[in-house]
């Protein structure tokens, strides 16, 4: 991980599938036993509108986490490999939680906001039906990665969407693009225009960084020491303007030594800092 970090930005598509390649043997052997999981619940009419559980031996009424997964707005799967992202959902699990791991539609077919409206009747579906599946309605985290960041920042920040992140009660955002740019050093500035629309005037509007006052929602923020071009910094930016707003820090996390995908490939894997830290997070909105 750490010669790909040196050199991650020069071929992101690449290094991408050598991350996923190195980690595939340790999660192929990672801890599974115990955990029940259940595939393809339709949240929604969409083919993709669907979603997997994971659920704990024993759980009753044990908190859930609603993970969403990137792709640059056009691309991207549940399950991008055998392993990933499943491996963020039984990783949680293991500690008693349910997992859900949602997919959802993509652009151009489904523009913006259409991933914040797909977050939001992925969690009415789970408030409805995870009693279940041994999960507490009453207790939903959510962790969003990448443009899976996005859905889950505009869910809780874009008055816009008008949801403000109802029905939860924390939210994580890993390497998560919280601004929409389609700059020359944006590698995804394709994706980004697939989805936030041609009318590039629209974007400040369509960012949720530029709507972090909207909600008190506990939020922690986790980037990688080797990102995408700029996401490091749209992530250390919310941070600060919601300290501006709550004159309070948000929990903030830089991970050293990983890059943009290895922060969500390396859970279950035998590295545990990260999930720790979130652990720690949501047992203080317990």
């Amino acid at each position: 991980m750490e010669s790909i970090g040196r050199v991650w930005g020069r071929d992101i598509q690449k290094h991408r599938d050598m991350v996923l390649d190195a980690y595939g043997p340790l999660l192929a052997l990672a801890p599974k036993a115990g955990i029940e999981v259940t595939r393809a619940h339709a949240y929604g009419v969409h083919p993709r509108q669907v979603l997997d559980i994971f659920r704990p031996a024993g759980a009753r009424r044990a908190p859930v986490v609603v993970f969403m997964h990137g792709g640059a707005f056009v691309r991207g799967d549940k399950r991008v490999t055998d392993e990933v992202y499943d491996n963020v959902l039984y990783w949680f699990a293991r500690y008693g939680y349910v997992g859900v791991n949602i997919e959802y539609r993509l652009a151009p077919e489904a523009g913006w906001p259409a991933g914040a409206d797909d977050l939001a009747a992925s969690i009415a579906w789970v408030r409805s039906n995870i009693d279940s599946c041994g999960g507490d309605a009453d207790s939903i985290f959510l962790i969003g990665h990448s443009a899976g960041g996005t859905h889950v920042a505009s869910h809780a920040y874009d008055p816009q969407a008008g949801y403000l992140g109802r029905d939860v009660k924390g939210l994580v955002l890993i390497s998560a693009r919280v601004k929409a740019d389609v700059l020359p050093e944006n590698p995804n500035a394709a994706g980004v225009r697939a989805y936030f629309g041609a009318d590039e005037s629209l974007y400040e509007t369509r960012s949720p960084l530029n709507h972090a006052a909207a909600s008190p929602l506990p939020v922690m923020i986790a980037i990688a020491e080797y990102e995408n071009p700029l996401l490091d910094l749209y992530g250390l930016e919310l941070a600060h303007r919601i300290a501006l707003v709550r004159r309070s820090a948000p929990r903030f996390v830089r991970l050293a030594g990983h890059n943009h995908i290895s922060m969500v490939a390396h859970f279950n894997s035998g590295e545990d800092f990260l999930g720790r830290e979130i652990l720690d997070f949501f047992t203080q909105l317990k």
